[in-house]
């Protein structure tokens, strides 16, 4: 395989020792025709919808045993609390990314997708594809835990994301950007090719490091707006639990992530991988 060329820092060009896979295009109708496409988006629906029926269940699980009116003895000591609701949404992202990445990729994140398309790793039609599958998988996920448990997904506010009590909604979209700026940072450091030329192991571990993340960000903004990070996550919670304030705080769970996956991919492509340099660089090499 013959060895790309890269700008030095002292302007110099030097040799690579990784291949670094051509941008996707913009556009590509001929996706559209191939059967794996086809594999990809089932995969994506299918793994949004696991995941939103486990995690879903666990909140409304967690609601029941601290539920003093039902149990007045309960506590908030309880159930798996915070800390096992974090463990439900990272442990399940370790495990559906772990299971579809090879298919699809392992999204399970418009946010992701988001991300993912505007550092060019996927195109506009098979973005836009990913987040329509996404939230229908959502939102049929979610069904199925309503279904299952009827009365107490309606009692304890069926998973639905909200701007908790004491907390602005500034506060509630910051908490938003941040944590899904550490999300898809954290996707794009984990299957960076030059990390995974030179770590073989790498694309083994990838999903732990990704599934740790979501983790991490849950313990730290479940108290603030039950955390979402993943617009279809949020989307499908508000589409079945259908309250008034769930969908008054809607629009931080979309604008959140937007921002998040957006400055996520700029920081590491354009500045920790220097993409602009290497197009300055490519443009001058051809003068």
């Amino acid at each position: 395989m013959a060895k790309d060329v890269e700008v030095a820092e002292q302007g110099e060009f030097s040799t690579k020792d990784y291949h670094e896979p051509p941008p996707a295009p913009l556009i590509d109708p001929e996706e559209l025709g191939k059967w794996s496409f086809y594999r990809a988006l089932i995969a994506e629906f299918v793994a949004t919808l696991l995941f939103l029926y486990v995690t879903v269940l666990t909140i409304i699980g967690q609601g029941s045993v601290t539920d003093t009116t039902k149990n007045p003895k309960a506590t908030d000591c309880d159930g798996v609390g915070t800390l096992g609701i974090a463990w439900a949404f990272g442990g399940m992202i370790f495990i559906l990314v772990y299971c579809t990445a090879g298919i699809s990729g392992g999204h399970i994140n418009p946010a992701v997708t988001f991300g993912l398309f505007l550092g060019r790793k996927v195109s506009l039609i098979r973005a836009f594809l990913y987040m329509v599958a996404q939230c229908a998988g959502a939102i049929c996920g979610t069904g199925l835990a309503k279904g299952f448990q009827t009365a107490y997904y309606d009692r304890y506010g069926g998973g639905a994301n909200v701007v908790q009590p004491g907390y602005s909604k500034g506060t509630a979209l910051g908490a938003e950007i941040i944590g899904t700026f550490v999300l898809v940072y954290t996707v794009f450091a984990a299957t960076d090719p030059k990390r995974n030329a030179r770590d073989s192991h790498v694309p083994v571990l990838a999903p732990l490091p990704i599934g740790f993340a979501v983790f991490m960000v849950h313990l730290a903004t479940i108290p603030v707006t039950g955390t979402g990070i993943n617009p279809a996550r949020s989307f499908g919670a508000a589409v079945i639990y259908n309250s008034d304030k769930a969908w008054d705080d809607h629009w931080i769970f979309w604008v959140g992530p937007a921002i998040g996956a957006f400055a996520a991919a700029v920081y590491h492509q354009y500045i920790l991988r220097a993409g602009a340099i290497k197009a300055l660089g490519s443009f001058r090499s051809n003068n």
